[in-house]
């Protein structure tokens, strides 16, 4: 059994969010592209990836496909560290959640992202408490009002660290996500990372955030980008970023984002098709000509 002793933070650098790729007209689980794509981390040099995430599509899955996930990604990687998303905010489910999450990953699973489901520390607190103590895995705190609805504080949040010292890492997905990181780095020691696309990673490392935790279609960009934070500061990663911006911004537009992400993804042969589950839409075919534009651009960094 773990103890909190144990319990590893997060590690500097680039945590990939997996999208969960489908074929076919029933959007059976696509195991061989899922494989492709984790490798595609692996091979970048990302620290972990997070299977069944808010653009994992986990909510959309059901728990023998929610299975199949995250033995598919445990078994096509030796060297990345492996979170699991649980989509579930009231407590009995989201520990039913998390225990199968751990019986199908084992000693494979780093640690479990669990959204905030309540604005109150206290009620936060023993949510994440009782999924602890029936895991013993590590949580990573995701905050994420677009998706849960649920507005905190950053004193709520600090508040909820001090509470649960088994919490791995935040993830900060509460716009203005610089001003959020910032308050957050200067009080505490546990890693605070960035999301939403890595549209605003440069201001969120400046901030003091420990990497990124998303799934750009093009993760090079990320990658060289937190490289060159590393290396030469602010002005570093901006310049090395800036030629990826464009892309990021396209690709991170409300309610279509999977779905561009997912016809990237199968442009760069990564996935087989692009399809999203319903009710997700598709990604509008109007927009293909200037993701096509964007793409051009964006290989000739990725070939030279």
């Amino acid at each position: 059994m773990k103890t909190t002793g144990d319990l590893q933070p997060l590690s500097y650098g680039l945590w990939g969010i997996l999208a969960t790729p489908f074929m076919g007209p029933h959007y059976e689980l696509d195991k061989e592209s899922l494989t492709r794509l984790v490798q595609h981390f692996e091979s970048l040099g990302a620290q972990g990836v997070v299977a069944l995430g808010v653009f994992g599509e986990g909510s959309a899955l059901n728990s023998q496909e929610q299975e199949e996930v995250i033995k598919t990604v445990c078994s096509s990687t030796d060297k990345m560290r492996i979170i699991v998303g649980i989509s579930e905010r009231s407590t009995s489910p989201a520990i039913e959640q998390s225990i199968r999450a751990l019986e199908s990953a084992g000693k494979k699973l780093s640690g479990l992202m669990v959204q905030v489901n309540s604005p109150n520390a206290e009620i936060l607190s023993k949510h994440l408490t009782k999924i602890y103590e029936e895991t013993n895995t590590g949580i990573v705190l995701q905050d994420y009002p677009v998706v849960s609805g649920i507005k905190i504080s950053t004193a709520q949040i600090l508040e909820t660290i001090k509470s649960c010292p088994f919490i791995i890492a935040v993830k900060s997905e509460n716009p203005p996500t610089a001003q959020v990181i910032s308050e957050l780095t200067a009080m505490t020691k546990v890693p605070i990372i960035g999301g939403l696309g890595g549209v605003g990673l440069i201001d969120e490392l400046e901030a003091g955030a420990a990497g990124a935790m998303t799934g750009f279609s093009y993760p090079e960009g990320l990658i060289e980008a937190i490289q060159a934070y590393s290396e030469k500061g602010f002005e570093g990663a901006r310049e090395a970023f800036a030629k990826w911006l464009p892309l990021a911004n396209f690709e991170a537009q409300p309610g279509i984002a999977l779905a561009i992400r997912k016809r990237i993804y199968q442009e760069r042969g990564i996935f087989t098709e692009s399809t999203v589950r319903p009710p997700s839409p598709k990604m509008p075919k109007n927009l293909e000509p200037l993701m096509f534009k964007h793409l051009k651009i964006v290989q000739s960094y990725v070939n030279n």
